[in-house]
């Protein structure tokens, strides 16, 4: 970021300024989609062969939806990951899931610093547009963190998950063993995908699964560096930075106003949380409205619901998790500082302030943009989609806004989806996981000082 009070200024022994050669200094952002569309054209490759599938056929945009899902960490599926795929395919969607997570760049990263121990300027800034890291100083230090703390929390959830599985309740070893691995990555990385043909409807009375996976789910949503500094300071509030106390608190409001949502609008109907217990019945509240924010795994049918049910879980979606994590929509923190500018000009206020720190209005109108673009592109999806497929109205938001947002729940459209609406999905999926890095880092970069300023002029808003 430019600083506005050293303006450098020129000398009689300074020559021309000379261009950067052109194909030397790629764009971040480039960088970044251009490593995950790689990443997507590989997993497609490897996912179409053969012995990727267990009868030996997978048609090429199915194995392209599969692939575009596992690297955006989505979850939405066409084909039923337990039966459609074989060993070699499920191990291909975990690696997809797993780099997806980490973050192509972050992956290139890790992998250069293994082979070089030396890391250049180029490869600093495109490992901090992914991490989001504040100084490109110590990002060898946060790529080998992240890398170690998502392994490390793997590790964890599917511990837990196999011991409640198999000595709990006594499935057998190497299968459950499996299935809890394959959990544990899909559930830190928020991704939906699930052995199990009704995902965890089988767990809907089972609270301890539901928790071990709800709290890895969260973990994963709020992002890196919040995680890193609730570690490390957790007992003092008032040190957070600006970016921990609004994914903190955002975070804390949708969780509790969507289980309260969800629980009203679904608490009677007999396709969802009717038949549970009052005890299940706000478990499965919560449970749904973790899941609508982040992953797509979901412990009731989510065809079932009623269309209030639905517009909840929409918003949900859309709004997503904590910025550098594995969730998709337009971020906590988006929204959390649109609610700030709001309140704000609704006080009169002409700064907007969180805890003692003012917010620049560089990070304002970044916020803006990217909530803007976002509404678009997801109308535009909704519009394509619509015209894709002939499912109603409700029906095709909820599938677009899920693809769009990489969350992963569906209302049912998604295995039903012909040739061309799965194709839009996939463009809704690569978009939503790559275009708000790419925008963000665009605007970052482009920011500069102006020398100067034009009169000021106001107009009539509203």
């Amino acid at each position: 970021m430019p600083d506005s009070t050293a303006v450098p200024t020129a000398t009689p022994s300074a020559g021309p300024a000379r261009r950067a050669p052109r194909g030397r200094a790629r764009h971040p952002g480039r960088v970044i989609a251009g490593g995950f569309a790689a990443a997507i054209a590989v997993g497609t490759l490897l996912l179409s062969l053969p012995v990727a599938s267990a009868d030996g056929r997978v048609h090429p945009v199915e194995a392209l939806f599969t692939a575009t899902s596992a690297i955006s960490v989505t979850g939405l599926v066409v084909l039923d990951t337990g039966s459609a795929w074989s060993p070699f395919g499920l191990v291909t969607i975990v690696v997809l899931v797993q780099l997806g997570g980490l973050g192509i760049t972050t992956a290139a990263t890790l992998v250069a610093l293994v082979l070089s121990r030396r890391l250049g300027l180029r490869a600093r800034l495109l490992a901090q547009a992914e991490t989001k890291s504040l100084s490109a100083g110590d990002v060898r230090g946060v790529v080998r963190t992240v890398a170690v703390f998502t392994l490390a929390l793997e590790a964890v959830v599917a511990s837990l998950l196999a011991v409640k599985w198999v000595v709990v309740d006594g499935g057998p070893v190497l299968p459950t063993l499996a299935s809890a691995g394959f959990h544990g990555v899909m559930a830190v990385n928020n991704a939906g995908f699930s052995l199990y043909s009704d995902s965890l409807v089988r767990f809907a009375e089972d609270p301890f699964t539901l928790g071990v996976v709800a709290g890895a789910v969260m973990i994963g949503s709020l992002g890196f560096p919040v995680v890193f500094e609730l570690w490390r300071s957790w007992r003092r509030p008032r040190t957070w930075s600006v970016l921990t106390l609004v994914t903190v608190w955002v975070t804390a409001w949708l969780l509790g106003v969507g289980t309260v949502l969800l629980a009203v609008t679904e608490w009677t109907n007999p396709g969802t949380l009717g038949p549970l217990s009052a005890r299940d019945s706000l478990i499965g509240a919560f449970f749904h409205g973790v899941m609508a924010r982040s992953a797509g795994f979901n412990t009731f049918d989510t065809t079932a619901m009623t269309p209030e049910g639905l517009l909840v879980t929409d918003a949900l979606m859309f709004i997503g998790g904590g910025s550098a994590s594995t969730a998709g929509g337009i971020k906590v923190t988006t929204f959390g500082l649109l609610a700030l500018v709001l309140w704000a000009e609704l006080r009169g206020d002409a700064d907007v302030e969180v805890g003692r720190r003012r917010v620049p209005a560089a990070t304002q109108r970044q916020a803006v943009a990217v909530a803007l673009l976002s509404m678009g592109l997801a109308c535009l999806g909704v519009l394509a989609l619509h015209l894709a497929t002939d499912q109603p109205t409700d029906v095709v938001v909820f599938e677009a806004i899920s693809g769009f947002a990489t969350v992963g729940l569906s209302a049912g459209a998604t295995t039903q989806l012909g040739t061309a609406a799965q194709v839009v999905v996939v463009v809704l999926m690569f978009i939503g996981r790559v275009g708000p890095v790419t925008l963000a880092t665009a605007l970052a970069l482009r920011e500069r000082a102006k020398l100067h300023q034009l009169p000021e002029e106001r107009m009539i808003v509203g």
